[in-house]
């Protein structure tokens, strides 16, 4: 990294804009104005704080009265108690009878006005400590306002506090490593890595040395940016300073290989963690298995587990939540819950969220004879379900048939004072309609707004989906309008149920404009293979092939892949409509040749597996270009590195 040559204070008064005007003079008595209001008939500021006679007691020694100790105790009640009105009143007792303050009185202060969410309060108390209280600031104190700020989150603020404070010669205020370390994490928060390494360099010259703290942070700053092999050579760096990392350095490190895919290296972190004599902790244990889950590799992530169990670290909430996580997205939910009563046999109950997991992943596998069956044993395991929970029974229940079930949930729901959400009104809706029961379907709609539910581009799209298959096209172009009307977000689901709709309208040039519009969206609107295959089959009913070749030339072109949907189209189109007829085998060939061309091998080899199904052997030239494409250097390198990723995770 490159060393820095731009001091310090010029550094940071660089990254702030102009116009932070951090005094507060005149706040002298602002912290009465947050604090609750006085009963009626009596006067604020006659009234003393505590009676007289409580200070009649204790020692005097040296410069400190009697009584100054009690007057500090109540500092520290009332800021404990976020108090500030009897903390004002306090305050300005000691300040007229002449009282000693001690800094750390302030630091007390500082600490609640951070509890309290009140930044700019901790900042004009600092200033005004030295004229006003008689007690000098050090950098203790500085440093408790500076963290404030920046728990906060008022990064700029706390900048230009931390430049114009250092700037002050009165206070002659020298940072020291704890000062940097907030710095660096605020410069880190803000996205400015680079200014945050040139603080890093800049303290030698100022003689602080980086604490393992200071390395973490710049190192999180680093991965939260994608520079991770910038942050992996800050570990060699740290070493070599003779600064030794803890778990928590190594955590950061790992997290971001794990979250970039990258487990073999994440995997040789943890062996270097062992060689440094650096036990891995829970949270390392954590962060590998949801890593591994990523990656699809579960039995790695199980035998993880048992590792982690083995080693007398004990697996946490978070620990089975991600593994049960992961299993159900794998379509493994029966292992989940043999998990969760691994779980329980550990002396550890699942959560709502583990439960909501594993109910919704057993009703997606068609098991909701076991969904049921877990519903019954969290009640009587005595775990509440909450809104998570009821929403992913009732969508399990749509997807079974049975949204009349799901309803008298929803009604349970909401007698047991959870308000439900757009997902489970939105699975109610799909439930219904699913069932051809649309006029249920629309009182749902209406329950939504009568209950200030947000009706997202989720509910509309289930909406305008299931209103088009009834065949209430003017109905789904109502909804259409309104959507518009609102500003909501138009996506794929919404724009393909309305192209739909007007096909089945035969109303194709209006589905072909609206699939105009959609080339013209964000990505995650562009036409998908689905949206696709509903024009090309529109097409090719009107005997329009040559416009159908033409939108899957698009298609080939927008990189959208077609699916077996696709093939038996175009396969049905040439059987039927074209003379004489064809059994589609030169067109799929063609059609695989075009995605290798294209680099686009998986989608080839799905037509492949098509046409093998079909009993269309390819062309042995066929063949040679596909085989040639795999066999790309690039392409092996890829696939021995997959088998080493298998063999090492």
């Amino acid at each position: 990294m490159p060393k820095c040559s731009i001091p310090l204070p010029n550094l940071l008064r660089n990254s702030v804009p102009k116009g932070f005007n951090l005094r507060f003079h005149s706040q002298t008595h602002s912290l009465q104005s947050h604090s609750s209001p006085a009963p009626h008939g009596r006067d604020d500021e006659a009234e003393p704080p505590v009676p007289v006679e409580i200070f009649k007691s204790g020692t005097q020694s040296g410069s400190y009265k009697l009584g100054d100790s009690t007057f500090y105790s109540l500092i520290e009640n009332y800021a404990f108690s976020c108090d500030f009105r009897s903390l004002d009143r306090v305050l300005d007792q000691m300040k007229r009878e002449g009282r000693v303050f001690r800094e750390r009185n302030f630091i007390v202060v500082f600490k609640a006005y951070g509890k309290a969410h009140l930044p700019e309060k901790a900042v004009g108390l600092f200033h005004r400590m030295g004229d006003e209280f008689q007690c000098r600031q050090t950098v203790k104190s500085f440093n408790s306002v500076l963290n404030v700020v920046i728990q906060e989150g008022l990064f700029t603020l706390a900048l230009e506090f931390y430049s114009q404070v250092i700037a002050t010669k009165s206070l002659n205020i020298h940072p020291n490593v704890l000062t940097f370390n907030l710095i660096i994490k605020a410069l880190c928060k803000m996205g400015s890595v680079d200014q945050a390494i040139e603080v890093f360099r800049e303290m030698p010259l100022k003689n602080c040395n980086p604490d393992t703290y200071t390395y973490c942070t710049l190192m999180d700053g680093l991965c939260r940016e994608g520079r991770i092999d910038e942050a992996i050579s800050l570990l060699d760096e740290m070493q070599i300073e003779g600064c030794f990392p803890n778990p928590i350095t190594f955590n950061v490190l790992i997290n971001a290989l794990c979250k970039k895919g990258d487990m073999v290296r994440a995997a040789k972190l943890v062996d270097n963690m062992f060689l440094k004599g650096c036990a891995p902790n829970e949270a390392t244990y954590n962060v590998l298995v949801h890593g591994l889950c990523l990656k699809g590799k579960l039995n790695k992530a199980i035998s993880l587990v048992e590792q982690m169990v083995s080693s007398k670290c004990v697996p946490n909430d978070i620990t089975y939540g991600t593994l049960i996580n992961g299993l159900v997205k794998q379509g493994r939910a029966v292992d989940g819950v043999r998990v969760l009563s691994s779980m329980q046999e550990r002396g550890r109950g699942g959560n709502e969220y583990i439960y909501s997991s594993l109910i919704s992943g057993l009703f997606k596998e068609g098991k909701s004879e076991h969904a049921m069956k877990l519903w019954k044993e969290m009640e009587e395991k005595g775990c509440q379900p909450n809104t998570v929970v009821f929403s992913a029974l009732i969508d399990g229940l749509c997807r079974e048939g049975k949204p009349d079930d799901a309803r008298e949930v929803l009604f349970e729901m909401t007698n047991k004072g959870y308000a439900p959400n757009s997902f489970a009104y939105s699975s109610l809706m799909r439930g219904f309609f699913d069932k051809g029961d649309s006029h249920k379907a629309i009182l749902v709609w209406k329950e939504m707004a009568d209950n200030n539910c947000n009706q997202n581009e989720v509910c509309y799209s289930i909406l305008i989906n299931g209103l088009c298959k009834e065949g209430k096209f003017m109905e789904a172009l109502m909804v259409w309008k309104q959507m518009l009307s609102r500003g909501i977000k138009l996506d794929v689901v919404a724009y393909s149920s309305m192209i739909h709709g007007f096909c089945k309208a035969h109303l194709v040039e209006q589905g072909l404009k609206l699939f105009q519009q959609m080339l013209c969206q964000e990505p995650e609107t562009q036409p998908d293979v689905i949206t696709y295959n509903i024009l090309l089959n529109a097409l090719c009913m009107q005997n329009s092939i040559s416009r159908a070749i033409d939108l899957l030339n698009t298609m080939l072109d927008q990189g959208c892949d077609p699916d077996l949907i696709t093939c038996n189209i175009f396969l049905r189109t040439l059987r039927e409509k074209v003379n004489p007829p064809q059994d589609g085998r030169e067109f799929l060939d063609e059609l695989v040749v075009r995605l290798v061309k294209r680099h686009r091998i998986v989608g080839a080899s799905k037509i492949i597996e098509v046409m093998l199904h079909k009993y269309l052997l390819p062309k042995g030239s066929t063949w040679a270009i596909v085989i040639q494409e795999l066999c790309k250097p690039k392409n092996i390198r890829k696939a021995i590195n997959e088998c080493w990723s298998r063999l090492y995770c």
